[in-house]
């Protein structure tokens, strides 16, 4: 059945989405913006900073239903150039050192709200 996975500690959801959902086995959060939890886009911010950003969220996110970074299984990133790959590779590394998951990076005419990228994932939940 499923459920809905929300939290303070990431940006509400700015559309009729849900931050996350899981069924009890798997996580699916939507897609995180380089915002602050209090709403303020990082538009302006370094690629790294943006990754940092959205990756800080996907993992509060995991966080309130009990699940870790580790727990991802697949990441995707949409970029708006993915002449950005490198830079944000290495900040996205930070998070996947060891066992990182699968991933698609692929780059798209435009990211919501001029962000340089979103990403989402899709996680184990912890039993």
């Amino acid at each position: 059945m499923k459920q809905i996975i929300s939290t303070d500690d990431a940006p509400a959801a700015i559309g009729a989405y849900s931050q996350a959902t899981t069924d009890g086995s798997l996580i699916l959060t939507s897609g995180q913006l380089p915002l602050t939890r209090e709403g303020e886009l990082l538009d302006d911010a370094s690629i790294e900073d943006q990754t940092k950003q959205c990756l800080d969220n996907i993992q509060a996110i995991l966080q309130a239903e009990g699940a870790s970074m580790s727990s991802v299984l697949k990441t995707t990133v949409f970029l708006d150039n993915i002449n950005t790959f490198e830079e944000f590779n290495q900040s996205y590394s930070d998070y996947f050192d060891e066992n990182p998951p699968a991933r698609s990076a692929i780059e798209v005419g435009e990211v919501p709200k001029g962000a340089a990228l979103e990403i989402e994932a899709i996680a184990v939940a912890e039993q």
